[in-house]
Parts: C-alpha cells; structure tokens; sequence
C-alpha cells in the first residue's frame, strides 16, 4: 500500500502532487478507510508506519487535525509526538533552522499547522526529513484531500466536469482547492467580499493547471 512516488517527499501545497499523485493518494486513501471499517485485519497485520514517527508542530489549535493524526498513525503503527506552542516557541530561544535540524534528528516526519507559510517552508529546507503543511496562511493541502476525497465518495472517482461553490473568504484552504480542482478537471466558482478575494498569483497558476 501507500505512493511510493512520494517517499521521501514534503508536501507544502497541492501544487506539489501531480494529477496522477494526487488521485494515487486518494485512491491509497479511501482504501485505507474502506479496509479499517470492514476489520483491517491485513492493514493491522502490516503496519505500513511501524517504526515511523511523527513530530506534530501545532501553533495553531485544531482538534479535527490532531486526533486524526494520532490516531492514525497508531492505527498503521507509527507514533505521533505532539509540540503545542508551551512544548515548542519556534524562532524564540533556538532558530527555526536549528528546531527544524533536531526534530528531523529523531523522527520520520515533520506535520506543521503554523501562522506563517515561511516558517514551514523553513522547516523544510532544515529537517531532513519530509514537512507536511498542516495549515499555513497561504496554503491547506490535507483539508483539500479530504475534501476532494468526500466529492469522490459520493459521486464517484472521476470527477471531471463537476462545479464546486465557494462561499466565504478566499483563504488557505480555497487556495489549494483551487490548485486541487484543476488538476481534476472540476470547476469552481467564488462569492468572496471585494476585500478578501483568494491570491491572484495563485489564482493565475490554477487557471493555467485547469488549461
């Protein structure tokens, strides 16, 4: 099981997966999820993470994100280490450079739910090990999955030519919903105040993937 295209590799936005990476994901994923409700008795016999961890870097809260990353990594065998801003000040006393380097010393992986989109792009460039961007400023690949994988649920794998709306701010997650939709081939379309429309820049790239 799992994408072996992507061992080893960050995940900062759903930029970074090519159209067939992203539905290998999904596609791992809903497997993964239909397994576990039917026993996941081979799945527990397996244990794809055993020996694996996991070093969760919240600045922000979020109980959705945490308890499923737990969870889940003890579900396939792994283990998850929780730092929340009164276990970990990244920049204050040490660099984020220097954080980065020793996280990356005693776990597999990096998961990073921070303030600014630097600061994980930071992590990345200093770990060692691969970064997922569990929520920036600019971008939230995981809420994207789980949304495109949902769509898949109900409407099936193929999901070329559906409309998705978006209601609200143009935000992290819109973001990469964007990027996520046009390399499906889905169509999206926007209300958002004047004020508080999504990134023009990244606004362009999904018209150009989405071409």
């Amino acid at each position: 099981r799992g994408v072996p295209a992507l061992s080893g590799r960050s995940l900062m936005s759903i930029k970074d997966l090519s159209k067939q990476e992203l539905l290998d994901v999904l596609a791992c994923s809903i497997a993964l999820k239909t397994a576990f409700k039917g026993g996941a008795s081979g799945i527990e016999r397996e244990l794809p993470l055993l020996g694996k961890s996991v070093a969760m870097i919240f600045q922000k809260r979020s109980t959705r994100t945490r308890v499923s990353t737990e969870t889940g990594m003890g579900m396939l065998g792994g283990q998850a280490l929780f730092l929340g801003p009164s276990d970990i000040q990244l920049g204050v006393n040490e660099s984020l450079k220097d954080t980065a380097r020793v996280l990356g010393r005693f776990n597999s992986i990096v998961l990073a739910r921070v303030f600014a989109h630097r600061d994980v792009v930071t992590l990345q460039a200093s770990a060692g090990v691969p970064v997922i961007n569990a929520l920036s400023n600019l971008h939230h690949p995981l809420q994207t999955l789980a949304d495109i994988m949902t769509l898949q649920e109900q409407f099936g794998a193929e999901l070329a030519g559906r409309t998705v709306a978006w209601v609200g701010d143009g935000n992290n997650v819109l973001h990469d919903l964007l990027l996520g939709a046009a390399k499906l081939g889905v169509n999206v379309r926007i209300a958002c105040p004047p004020d508080y429309l999504p990134d023009a820049g990244i606004m362009q790239t999904a018209s150009d993937l989405g071409k």
